[in-house]
């Protein structure tokens, strides 16, 4: 491989959306997020690694006809699953099935990374919307990601369960660096609130270091965009959430991720999901 080659790799910044717990608006936010930034001038892959409940393809209106398990059983190519779903934003389907990633044998290991190895590697950026949680395979596309942004409501559960996930990450993958978004939250007031308040819970019992990314006020627009699948980057972009979404994709976007310096870019990513790097 050329050194430009590489070079080219490296400009993929990746980026896990994640959770503790579900419905803290996590899909939501990723495909907004995906779509702003297209809007900016990037290109966006997004990989929906909820895995079971892949849902970001309803959001964008389209229909899937495949997902990255056709890809592993080698039923299908990379390009024949990845769908455009608007101007500069790809999706790799999760699709539903039984295999994760951290089950794959040395053959299918193999596949995998045979298969995005053909993906082009001028994207800008890639999402990966998790699953919530702690299991094995949402840790692992996690870790994986050069930024982890962890979605956090004032719900007391969400704060529980977001603080289990970042003690795990930090205690089994050594993670030391989470980015936070505050999430259906009145105002930016109360978003800062709350981060400080789970800053100042996390780091009573970790050294690890928390930013600040943004938060996202729970506006009636919001809610009736949502209701009706429905990115609120295209029903209305002046509503107070699309003004705070384009906030954070503002600050994506001014992100030096010393993290990147270890953490390669899309190629590497995939590597390191699925143990071969």
């Amino acid at each position: 491989m050329s050194y430009s080659g590489v070079f080219k790799q490296q400009q993929t910044k990746t980026i896990s959306i994640t959770s503790g717990k579900g419905g803290v608006g996590k899909t939501t936010i990723t495909a907004n997020l995906a779509l702003r930034l297209s809007q900016t001038g990037n290109k966006v892959l997004i990989f929906d690694g909820d895995l079971g409940m892949a849902n970001v393809d309803i959001l964008y209106g389209v229909k899937p006809t495949g997902s990255i398990y056709d890809v592993i059983r080698g039923e299908r190519t990379i390009h024949e699953v990845m769908i455009e779903v608007a101007k500069d934003v790809f999706l790799i389907p999760g699709g539903s099935g039984i295999l994760e990633f951290n089950n794959l044998n040395g053959f299918q290991r193999r596949a995998m990374i045979e298969a995005v190895g053909q993906l082009p590697q001028d994207f800008d950026y890639l999402l990966i919307d998790t699953a919530p949680g702690i299991a094995e395979n949402v840790l692992y596309l996690n870790a994986a990601a050069q930024t982890i942004a962890v979605v956090i409501t004032p719900d007391p559960a969400s704060l529980a369960d977001s603080y289990a996930l970042i003690k795990v990450l930090h205690q089994k993958y050594r993670e030391n660096k989470f980015s936070i978004i505050c999430n259906q939250v009145r105002n930016e007031t109360e978003g800062v609130g709350l981060y400080q308040r789970f800053n100042d819970v996390v780091n009573k019992f970790l050294y690890i270091g928390l930013d600040y990314m943004g938060s996202i006020p729970m506006d009636p627009i919001l809610r009736n965009a949502t209701q009706l699948n429905r990115l609120i980057m295209r029903h209305d972009s002046s509503s107070e959430s699309a003004k705070a979404l384009k906030k954070i994709c503002t600050e994506i976007e001014c992100m030096n991720d010393r993290r990147s310096v270890t953490k390669g870019g899309l190629q590497m990513f995939w590597e390191q999901v699925v143990g071969v790097a």
